[in-house]
């Protein structure tokens, strides 16, 4: 079938695949969908296409002929939900193309964060035909009183990208505002894109809750060519610690980037804000010719919009031949020109590897191609774990949260704000979603309680009741105070405490972590967003600064979660790796004969773990008795591992015990002797785990920590008004003051019960610890009696010791104990 939409591509030399043309047959149907496809296959076309033929065919039936460019646009008929603002212009671009050529008589408009007020007032009297949004931004849109009477033409939504969003609140706020929208159009259809999933069924069914969501899979892309750098034999490290090769590899990624033709650009992915300010500044120094053109940019979460926007233009343009970027970069933004993927450090899962790598050769049947740059030892292993990984085509899964209420709640208020409720017929909508499936009766009542009069212990305070049942029986928030405060609060990303770093003479450079800027003094110079900046002063939450001099001393910002864990599917296939090697050896692997000598010496002074058993090394120093273990199942866990094993531990025998973990193990540190023979089977035991975790870790004090997102994502604690700026350390005592108030008054609030599930599932990984403990509960124990550290355990000493001392001592400290240890190893 020949249609203006296949003549279009056909005059720009393209021709649908065949999984575009399922969804937008699946489309024509009435259906819903997920389309699960590789990056750079043509997903947004696939999503977009059955919109626009439908949005033809109508036309054709109502004019009896093709649409003409001078027609009255249509009101709001589409959403496109996208989950990065820094996408939003790309889509726009990108879905204009074809409405403009096809003559449809559709206008289409951004709406987010960082759309002006002006335009947002403009879009509430004159909407666009299809609006481009975020999840906060579709929510905001419901809280309006005329929400169901603009919203109800809605003939379809979109969601890009949807495996970013389905694990998290910002997937779960989606699936209630999908929900609405439903209720007021039984025949909207709803589709979403994924390019890298491991449970494209599960992920359907979260997004398209009704049995007849069609799943399209596109074509299969070649696996990325993925080439791990090397150091040189002589630089080879066997005793290696998180970090220290680095930017030692820096020569060999500019011969690359020099490599490329005279067009080419590429991207330098980092894990870590810090760590991408840290290489920007490496490759200017190093490429001083690109430095001084203005061709190496720097893109990342913390730096002003405006600056990431350059930045983004710039590549479109051609030119910056180099972009240091975190995940920003990540999802769906436009950038074909891109002909190299950098990773520094490994990818610590398979799906990002994919996500990465998938920004080069980002056309239909090209290939990609990665660079893998590892910062230490281990992760050449864990570059080839990923390629082995990627070759069987595992990628891990993102599993949809629970039944999050402190969502729920928001959600309550802003239906409340947008036209009012009625209880009974808001709780049906609601358990249409697969998050609240099983919502109980309590647990609605306990939301509406919430929402109402802020539970028993908050009643007496008319501020917290912010919806009221009237006598007809819809509940509607009567204050417009409430409303603006409740609307300004609407969304579910909780900042940590930022601090707004600007020019003193100029604009603003973006944010930085409070506790950073408070180590400093008016005077003292720092790194930040590509500059040398020098801090003037501190003055209502701001950081005013000045241009600085560059010095090799200058200090980097460091910001929070930047440590992201090791997935399990690449943990499992490091430990086949390390398996292969000691049943195979070598093999002809560069990336094996670079790690030779670090596994013969493990092999020699211990074991290669591997499956089917669980490596205990056992080994005293000055600082007392240690215990090494490889459980291999990622740093989270890990945590929650070392902090049950110290507890149960020292409830045998009281004791003093320090513990340090990575993403292949854990120490544990004890000044006095451990038994000779310990009971591991007792002390890996699953019973009893929720009690004993709870107990080890001061649950409730990570609880009093998590507190303040879950309050404030419930609106129980509300954001600062404009002009009324609170400081984060005003956020946090306010927190827990509240926090105190109902553990003592009514402990078993819905908030606290949530604040303490999120701790243990989301800080102590419970439900992987139990399965964890279930599995090793079942392996043999094997405990290696060490003279001293390994090339295993030397990692985990280390950790502990960067605790201890400043970063100068700590390095000399470690320093020394690697000549110890070569010595030793000959």
């Amino acid at each position: 079938m020949t249609t203006p939409l296949h003549a279009w591509m056909a005059g720009r030399g393209w021709s649908p695949f065949p999984f575009q043309e399922d969804a937008w047959s699946g489309w024509m149907e009435g259906r819903s969908g997920l389309l699960v496809a590789p990056t750079g296959q043509g997903k947004t076309l696939a999503l977009w296409g059955g919109p626009l033929l439908d949005g033809l065919a109508r036309h054709t039936r109502e004019e009896t002929g093709p649409p003409s460019p001078g027609a009255r646009a249509e009101p709001l008929r589409y959403l496109w939900i996208t989950p990065l603002r820094a996408l939003a212009r790309d889509t726009l671009a990108q879905l204009e193309a074809p409405v403009r050529a096809l003559g449809l008589p559709w206008t289409l408009e951004l709406r987010t964060g960082d759309t002006s007020a002006p335009r947002k007032r403009q879009q509430r009297h004159l909407p666009p035909t299809v609006l481009i949004t975020t999840p906060e931004s579709l929510s905001l849109l419901l809280s309006w009183p005329d929400a169901a009477q603009r919203m109800r033409g809605l003939r379809g939504v979109m969601v890009d990208e949807w495996h970013d969003l389905l694990g998290s609140k910002r997937g779960t706020q989606l699936e209630l505002a999908l929900a609405r929208l439903r209720q007021w159009n039984p025949s909207l259809r709803v589709w979403g894109s994924s390019a890298t999933l491991g449970n494209p069924e599960e992920a359907l069914h979260v997004l398209c809750p009704r049995s007849d969501g069609r799943l399209v899979e596109g074509g299969v892309r070649p696996a990325p060519m993925l080439r791990t750098l090397l150091p040189p034999r002589e630089g080879m490290a066997r005793f290696p610690w998180a970090g220290h090769l680095g930017l030692t590899l820096l020569p060999q990624v500019v011969d690359a980037l020099r490599a490329m033709s005279s067009t080419g650009s590429a991207l330098v992915f980092t894990q870590t804000r810090a760590q991408a300010e840290r290489w920007f500044q490496a490759l200017e120094t190093a490429l001083p010719e690109w430095g001084e053109a203005g061709a190496i940019g720097l893109h990342h979460g913390s730096l002003a919009p405006k600056i990431r926007q350059g930045v983004e233009d710039g590549m479109r343009r051609g030119s910056l031949r180099c972009v240091v970027a975190t995940s920003t970069l990540e999802l769906g933004i436009d950038l074909p020109a891109v002909d190299l993927v950098v990773q520094v450090g490994s990818p610590r899962g398979i799906s990002r590897l994919l996500q990465r790598a998938g920004r080069s050769g980002h056309a239909p049947g090209a290939r990609s191609h990665m660079l893998g740059v590892p910062t230490h030892a281990w992760e050449i292993l864990e570059f080839l774990a990923a390629e082995r990984a990627l070759a069987g085509g595992h990628v891990e899964p993102v599993r949809p949260l629970g039944a999050p209420l402190d969502v729920l709640a928001q959600h309550l208020v802003t239906v409340a704000l947008g036209g009012g409720f009625r209880g009974p017929r808001l709780l049906e909508e609601v358990r249409t979603t697969y998050a609240y499936r099983q919502l109980s009766a309590a647990q609605w009542r306990a939301v509406l309680d919430l929402v109402t009069r802020g539970g028993a212990a908050l009643q007496a305070y008319p501020r917290y009741r912010r919806v009221v049942e009237g006598d007809d029986g819809v509940f509607r928030v009567p204050d417009a105070g409430i409303a603006r405060q409740h609307r300004l609060g609407i969304g579910t990303i909780t900042d940590e405490q930022q601090m707004t770093v600007r020019m003193q003479k100029g604009g603003r450079l973006g944010s930085v972590e409070a506790a950073f800027l408070g180590r400093l003094r008016p005077g003292d110079g720092f790194f930040f967003g590509g500059r040398a900046l020098t801090l003037v002063e501190i003055r209502d939450q701001v950081a005013w600064v000045t241009a600085g001099k560059r010095r090799r001393s200058l200090e980097t910002p460091r910001w929070m979660g930047g440590r992201l864990p090791l997935s399990t599917h690449l943990a499992r296939a490091l430990r086949d790796v390390l398996a292969d090697w000691e049943a195979e050896g070598t093999a002809g692997r560069a990336e094996l004969e670079a790690v030779d000598g670090l596994l013969q010496v493990q092999g020699r002074w211990s074991r290669i773990p591997g499956p089917g058993f669980l490596l205990v090394e056992a080994t005293r120093s000055r600082e007392g008795d240690h215990r090494f273990l490889y459980p291999f199942l990622g740093r989270g866990v890990h945590e929650g591992l070392a902090a049950l094993l110290a507890h149960r531990l020292s409830r045998i025998t009281p004791r003093s015990i320090r513990f340090s973990v990575n993403d292949y193990g854990l120490e544990l540190l004890s000044p006095d002797p451990f038994p000779d023979a310990m009971d591991w089977g007792t002390l890996l035991e699953p019973a009893g785990l929720t009690n004993d975790l709870t107990q080890a870790v001061n649950a409730a004090q990570l609880a009093r920590q998590r507190f303040r997102d879950v309050a404030r994502v419930s609106g129980l604690m509300v954001p600062s008004l404009p002009g009324a700026r609170r400081t984060a350390r005003q956020l946090q005592a306010s927190s827990h003051l509240l926090f105190d108030v109902l553990t003592r008054w009514d402990p078993d609030h819905l908030l606290l019960v949530q604040a303490r599930n999120e701790v243990l599932e989301g800080d102590l990984h419970l439900s992987t610890m139990e399965k964890a403990l279930a599995q090793l509960a079942e392996e043999p124990v094997e405990t290696v009696q060490t003279p001293r550290l390994t090339p295993l355990a030397f990692p985990l000493w280390a950790d502990r010791m960067h605790a201890q001392v400043s970063t100068e001592t700590w390095v000399d400290r470690v320093r020394r104990m690697v000549s110890q240890l070569e010595r030793a190893a000959g």
